[in-house]
């Protein structure tokens, strides 16, 4: 079997989220048979990696350096496979206007919005578009970190305050009312559709990470036209943003039953409340098969087997 490094924590706002990923594919893989360790990004990374000599490095952290294209460059420069997106696709879809840009270019519905700096330490003047209500999310985080829903003047500086923590630029989007659901894609085939009920007010880093405070309806109680506009468009954008392996889309369902595309994850969580192994479960692959299936996608690239 070759070895694995499952890379993980980092110093993203992401990181305690990272390090219950790794610790899942961590466990997974001894159970499959893999010798593996774990090790975390940080300035040592690239002298473990040099020294260790693994065969295969599973990417387990989010946000941040992980995700944005950063330790994938490193990883290339140094020869070694990783699962999931390249240096390009994994850029593209952590910058939300620029995987915005892509929807558009590909003719995907997505919420209207604009980007803003936010420079020094005033507070920028209210937007007069999109109108209120709407959404101020930072232009490149996930896991909902820095993300509010404004819906009066008066929710303004406290959304500018909470995305100011994490960010330098932020995304207000055009706010849309509706149901909450996710599409994940593994290989090159859409996986069921999962509908998210959330505790909060939406999709919030407390209701994805909190036990008991969201609901992952697996298949989405839908018509099957409106799944498979759901599955068919997610694809679309994984293959627009140039993702590989695998990828998890997120779509909201307004009351008229328009379908509208908000970002492509290249990196979805995979602890036990994450969505992605729900939705593989749903399709019938556990998850110590899907941790090798990813194992295997990397290692094809470098023409190791998996055993």
């Amino acid at each position: 079997m070759p070895l694995v490094a499952v890379l993980m924590g980092g110093s993203s706002a992401e990181r305690e989220i990272s390090l219950q990923t790794g610790e899942g594919v961590r466990r997974a893989l001894e159970s499959l048979g893999y010798p593996v360790f774990t090790l975390d990004f940080d300035r040592r990374f690239v002298d473990e990696i040099s020294s260790r000599s693994p065969e295969v490095v599973f990417n387990a952290l989010h946000g941040g350096a992980g995700e944005d294209g950063t330790v994938q460059a490193i990883l290339d420069w140094l020869g070694v496979p990783y699962q999931g997106s390249g240096v390009r696709a994994s850029a593209i879809a952590m910058d939300k206007w620029i995987a915005k840009s892509v929807m558009r270019a590909a003719a995907l519905p997505t919420p209207d919005a604009i980007e803003m700096p936010l420079s020094g330490s005033s507070l920028p003047a209210l937007p007069s578009y999109p109108a209120l209500p709407f959404v101020v999310k930072p232009r490149a985080e996930g896991s909902a970190v820095g993300v509010t829903i404004v819906r009066d003047g008066a929710g303004w500086e406290g959304a500018v305050a909470a995305a100011r923590g994490v960010t330098d630029r932020i995304l207000v989007e055009e706010y849309v009312a509706g149901r909450e659901f996710t599409v994940a894609i593994l290989g090159d085939e859409a996986l069921p559709v999962i509908e998210i009920k959330p505790a909060d007010e939406f999709y919030s880093y407390h209701s994805k990470y909190t036990a008991g405070q969201s609901q992952h309806i697996v298949p989405a109680s839908l018509a099957p036209d409106k799944a498979v506009q759901m599955r068919e468009s997610a694809l679309v954008l994984h293959r627009a943003i140039g993702a590989r392996d695998y990828s998890r889309v997120d779509i909201l369902m307004d009351a008229r039953g328009a379908v509208h595309l908000l970002e492509c994850n290249t990196l979805p969580g995979l602890t036990r409340l994450s969505l992605f192994p729900d939705a593989a479960a749903a399709a019938g692959i556990a998850y110590e098969a899907l941790i090798e299936r990813l194992v295997s996608a990397a290692l094809s690239r470098s023409g190791v087997r998996a055993s």
